[in-house]
C-alpha cells in the first residue's frame, strides 16, 4: 500500500468527527472513510463504478458477485465502468476514501489501491458533510463489520449503505480547521502538494505557488503576494538549482505565504508574514547554494533588530523558531533578506536591541551556574545547621536564616531560568522572571537587614532590638510589593536574550525583566538603587565592625580575621560593589561572577569557623560575630 494513501485521513485532517459510533455519533464528516468486509460467493466478482458530478449521495452496495460504488458526489469526475476482480475465497476487506477538497476517490482492496477519481486542483465548492441515509440488510451476502474512521457501525451484513452529501465552501472550512490544529501549516502544504495544481493556489488563509522542477531546472524566482483579504505585501523567493533532487527527473516545490503567524505556536515576537517552502517527498538540508527570501514588511524601529528564523521541529524534539541555518541581510527598515540552507517555514523575528553584547558569555554562564550550584548546597547545609543550634530561636540566628533562604531561592532560580526560558512557555517564563526578580530584591533587603541588625547589636547595646517579625517583613514582605505592581502592569517580565559578542546567533535566554524603556527605568530605580544603598551601608558597617574587633585576641590570627571579614563582606553585600566597576576590565566581570555565585559557600564557611571558635573558652556563646561583639561590648560597658 502506498504510504501516501495509508496516511490519507491524517494528512488533511478535514474530518469533523466520525460519522457513526456505537455510543458517540456525529452526523457530518468532511473526509469520508468507509471500511468493511465483503461477504461474497466463490465465483467471479466485479467492481462496478458509476460516479457523476453533482452533490446528492454516494451509495456503496454489495452482493454475492459485485461491489458497487455509485452516486453524484464529485465536482469534476465522471466515471462509469465495470472491472473484473481476481477470484479469492472468503471475505474481502476493502476501504473507500473520499477527499472532497481534492475531488479524489480511492478504493483499497486487499492492500491494493485503485484511484477511482484522480486528484485535482483544490476545490472551492465541494460535496461533503456526508450523513447516513438508507441501509438495507442482507441475510447471506453484503458488507459486515462496516466502520467509519475506525468506529464500527454494525456487525450485521448490510447490502446497501447510502450517505447523503451537502455543498460547502471547502477552502474556507479547510482553513478554519487548519488554524485550530497544531500542524495546520503542514496540512495546507500537504493539500497543495498532493493536488494537481501548478502555479498559483488561493486559500483564505494562505497563498501558494507550485513550481514544477524539470531536468533542466536552473533556478527560479517566485513572487508570493498576500491573500486577497490582506493589504498586499509581497515576498520574493529565489529557488536555486540545487533544490531539485538529483535522483528525480521531475519534482514539485510548494512555496506558501501565511499571512497569520497563529498557525505557529510561540510566534509572539515574529512578524505576521511567514513563508513555507517544501519539496515533494524530500527533506532538504545543507544546501550548497541557499534559498533567498526577501520579506517586504512593516517598518522596523531603530531600537529593534530583525533576525531571520526558521521553524525547527527536528532539533532536540523541540518545536520553535531558531536562527541556525539562516543568515540575515538588512536591506532597509522595510526589507529583510534571509539566506537559508534548508527548507521549512521562515519568518522575521523582531527583538529590542540589547544594551551591549557580553564577552565570554558561555564561560561566564558556566562559572555562574557551577557557583550557584555550590551555593545552593551550602545554603541548605547552613540552614539546617542554624536550625539545629542550641540557640536556634536567637534573633541573630533567625535573621541569618532569612538571608540564607533568600540567597538559596535566588541561586536556584538563576540556575533554572535558562532551561525554563528555552521551553517556550510564555506564561511560565513571566512567572519565573517575576519570582527571580523577587528573589534578588529579597536577598538585597536581607543584606540590608543584616546591616541594620549588626548596627543595633553593636551600637544600640542597651536598647531593645526590634521584633523578629519586623526584620522578616522587611526581608520577605517589602520586596513583594514592587514585583506585584510591575507584574500587574504587564509586559515587565518574560523572556530576555543576552547576546554574546562572538556569535549573536546563539543568545542566552533567561526569564527576567523584558527590554523596554519602562523596565529599564524600573531596573535602575529598584535594582541598581537598592544595590547601591546596600553596598554603601554594608561598606560603612564593615569598616565599623572591623574597627571594633581588630584588637581582640581571638581575631588576631590572620586566618580567622580574613574569613570573618570576608564572610561579613558577603553578609553585608559589599562584594556586589564589583558590578559598578565591570566596565573597567573583563577580569572584574569574572571576579564578580565567581565571588557572588559562591556567596552561599562563603557564608557557610564563615559560620562553620565561628562555630568552631565558639566552642573554645572565652569566645562567647552566640556563635555569630554580631552576638559575640555585643557580648564584648556589654562586658566593656560593665567594666567602665
Amino acid at each position: 500500500m502506498d504510504p501516501g494513501i495509508r496516511t490519507f485521513g491524517g494528512i488533511l485532517l478535514l474530518a469533523l468527527l466520525a460519522l457513526f459510533g456505537r455510543q458517540v455519533a456525529t452526523e457530518n464528516d468532511k473526509d469520508f472513510k468507509l471500511c468493511g468486509s465483503w461477504i461474497h460467493g466463490s465465483h467471479s466478482r466485479d467492481l462496478i463504478v458509476d460516479l457523476k458530478t453533482g452533490c446528492e449521495n454516494i451509495i456503496i452496495s454489495a452482493n454475492d458477485s459485485s461491489l458497487s460504488i455509485r452516486g453524484k458526489i464529485t465536482a469534476q469526475c465522471n466515471r462509469s465502468e465495470v472491472r473484473a476482480l481476481d477470484p479469492s475465497p472468503g471475505p474481502t476487506h476493502f476501504c473507500v476514501f473520499w477527499e472532497p477538497l481534492l475531488d479524489m476517490l480511492i478504493m483499497e482492496m486487499n492492500n491494493t489501491n485503485t484511484t477511482l477519481c484522480e486528484s485535482r486542483e483544490v476545490q472551492t465548492m465541494c460535496c461533503t458533510d456526508l450523513s447516513s441515509g438508507a441501509q438495507n440488510k442482507s441475510q447471506h451476502h453484503g458488507i459486515v463489520n462496516a466502520s467509519i474512521h475506525g468506529d464500527i457501525i454494525t456487525g450485521d451484513a448490510i447490502a446497501v449503505y447510502e450517505f447523503k452529501g451537502g455543498v460547502i465552501d471547502c477552502k474556507k472550512v479547510f482553513c478554519d480547521k487548519a488554524v485550530q490544529e497544531s500542524r495546520g501549516a503542514n496540512m495546507i502544504e500537504d493539500a497543495v502538494m498532493r493536488s494537481k495544481a501548478v502555479g498559483s493556489v488561493d486559500l483564505p488563509c494562505a497563498q501558494s505557488v507550485v513550481v514544477k522542477m524539470n531536468e533542466d531546472f536552473a533556478g527560479y524566482n517566485v513572487t508570493l503576494p498576500a491573500p486577497h483579504s490582506v493589504p498586499a505585501n509581497t515576498v520574493l523567493l529565489y529557488l536555486p538549482a540545487c533544490l531539485k533532487p538529483a535522483r528525480s527527473n521531475t519534482a514539485k516545490v510548494v512555496c506558501t505565504y501565511f499571512k497569520s503567524s497563529t498557525l505557529f505556536q510561540g510566534s509572539a515576537d515574529v512578524l505576521d508574514e511567514v513563508v513555507g517552502i517544501s519539496v515533494e517527498n524530500e527533506i532538504i538540508t545543507h544546501l550548497p547554494e541557499p534559498v533567498r527570501i526577501k520579506f517586504h514588511h512593516s517598518d522596523i524601529l531603530a531600537n529593534q533588530t530583525a533576525k531571520c528564523v526558521s521553524w525547527d521541529t527536528r532539533k532536540d524534539k523541540e518545536i520553535k523558531w531558531r536562527m541556525e541555518g539562516c543568515k540575515t541581510a538588512h536591506i532597509s527598515s522595510k526589507e529583510t533578506e534571509c539566506c537559508c540552507n534548508h527548507l521549512t517555514y521562515f519568518a522575521i523575528l523582531v527583538q529590542v536591541n540589547p544594551t551591549r553584547k557580553v564577552h565570554h558569555l558561555q564561560a561566564l554562564t558556566f562559572i555562574t551556574a557551577v557557583g550557584c550550584a555550590v551555593s545552593i548546597v551550602s545554603c541548605a547545609v547552613l540552614f539546617i545547621s542554624l536550625c539545629r543550634k542550641r540557640r536556634a530561636k536567637d534573633q541573630s540566628s533567625l535573621v541569618h536564616r532569612g538571608l540564607v533562604v533568600a540567597l538559596f531561592l535566588l541561586c536556584l532560580l538563576f540556575v533554572l531560568t535558562g532551561t525554563i526560558a528555552n521551553l517556550g512557555q510564555d506564561e511560565v517564563c513571566q512567572f519565573v522572571g517575576a519570582l527571580l526578580h523577587y528573589a534578588l530584591l529579597s536577598t538585597l533587603c536581607w543584606m540590608a537587614v543584616e546591616v541594620l541588625h549588626t548596627f543595633w547589636m553593636i551600637y544600640m547595646v542597651f536598647s531593645p532590638s526590634p521584633k523578629t517579625c519586623i526584620w522578616y517583613l522587611l526581608g520577605f514582605g517589602l520586596p513583594a510589593l514592587p514585583v506585584v505592581i510591575l507584574a500587574s502592569m504587564g509586559n515587565f517580565y518574560g523572556e530576555r536574550m543576552v547576546m554574546p559578542s562572538d556569535d549573536v546567533s546563539k543568545p542566552y535566554r533567561m526569564c527576567w525583566m523584558t527590554e523596554s524603556h519602562a523596565t529599564l527605568l524600573a531596573h535602575f530605580i529598584l535594582n541598581v538603587g537598592l544595590l547601591a544603598a546596600v553596598v554603601s551601608s554594608g561598606c560603612i558597617m564593615l569598616f565599623l565592625v572591623a574597627r571594633k574587633i581588630h584588637n581582640r585576641d581571638e581575631w588576631r590570627r590572620n586566618r580567622v580575621a580574613f574569613l570573618s571579614i570576608w564572610g561579613l563582606s558577603c553578609l553585608f553585600g559589599t562584594t556586589w560593589m564589583l558590578i559598578f566597576f565591570e566596565q573597567l576590565s573583563e577580569t572584574v566581570v569574572f571576579f564578580f561572577c565567581i565571588i557572588n555565585s559562591l556567596q552561599g559557600f562563603f557564608l557557610m564557611l564563615r559560620f562553620y569557623v565561628l562555630e568552631r571558635m565558639r566552642k573554645k573558652p572565652g569566645f562567647g556563646t552566640d556563635g555569630s560575630s554580631t552576638g559575640s561583639t555585643r557580648q564584648h561590648m556589654l562586658q566593656a560597658q560593665e567594666k567602665s
